[in-house]
């Protein structure tokens, strides 16, 4: 058991750095509930079930890497944001979110945790978003096919891959980019990155990434957003002992 000051100071140090007003989200503690933490459980979305659930397991802090709080915050609090935050407030439990940085993070975020999955090589921070580089490059000891580096993505992330196969058959440079990543497909294709993997694409990206000749793996965007979770997790347990949870809720998104 932690308390909460002590729990939300060491999660703004792990993931300090990243430039304020670079992210629509208020990162940091977004409700505050009990003092005390024993139980921490983990989720992509802040939502009426994963309260529900964290409530039946009797979580003090809920970690989230999209949460309830953008821009300007609140105007009102009605409706389904009402019904979420009684939720919150009457079991005193606190809400922590963590958008870009936990992207973005080196040692927690979900493109470096995605590389190490996969087993890539000399991985460095790569891929502009506004200013700020948020995403993950690496490299296999040697070339395979696009078809087969697809099937190894659907093990490590217990998901289905879309494959827009663009570019060259066989990848040996990888670009990771976790959620909605394509932006990052005109960058690649001048860096020479042979395959993009990110969680979705949009109607208006098929043509750029044809038009760049850009090879680009769609693993779905919940599924991509889930690894620096298991992360934090595993952190969390053996740094302080709590006794932390992911609860998976997936959008088939």
């Amino acid at each position: 058991m932690i308390s909460l000051n002590e729990l939300v100071q060491y999660l703004d140090r792990l993931f300090e750095g990243f430039p304020e007003g670079e992210d629509p989200s208020n990162n940091g503690l977004q409700v505050e509930g009990g003092g005390e933490i024993r139980k921490v459980v983990f989720g992509v979305d802040a939502c009426a079930e994963l309260f529900r659930q964290a409530s039946e397991r009797q979580a003090d802090f809920v970690f989230v890497h999209h949460g309830l709080s953008w821009g300007g915050g609140w105007r009102r609090l009605t409706e389904i944001t009402a019904d979420r935050m009684r939720s919150l407030l009457t079991n005193r439990i606190s809400l922590y979110a963590v958008h870009l940085p936990l992207d973005a993070n080196v040692q927690v975020g979900h493109n470096f945790t995605i590389a190490r999955r996969l087993r890539l090589q000399d991985m460095e921070p790569a891929f502009d978003y506004h200013g700020c580089t948020i995403g993950c490059l690496g490299v296999f000891p040697q070339a395979e096919a696009l078809t087969v580096f697809a099937q190894e993505i659907e093990r490590a992330l217990s998901t289905e891959c879309r494959i827009f196969p663009f570019g060259s058959e066989n990848v040996r440079t990888i670009g990771i980019v976790s959620g909605g990543g394509a932006d990052a497909v005109a960058e690649c294709a001048r860096r020479g990155v042979d395959c993009l993997v990110t969680g979705e694409v949009k109607h208006q990206d098929y043509h750029v990434m044809k038009e760049y000749r850009q090879n680009v793996i769609a693993a779905g965007h919940y599924r991509t957003e889930t690894p620096g979770l298991y992360a934090v997790a595993e952190l969390l347990t053996r740094k302080f002992e709590l006794d932390a949870e992911v609860v998976e809720l997936p959008t088939g998104l």
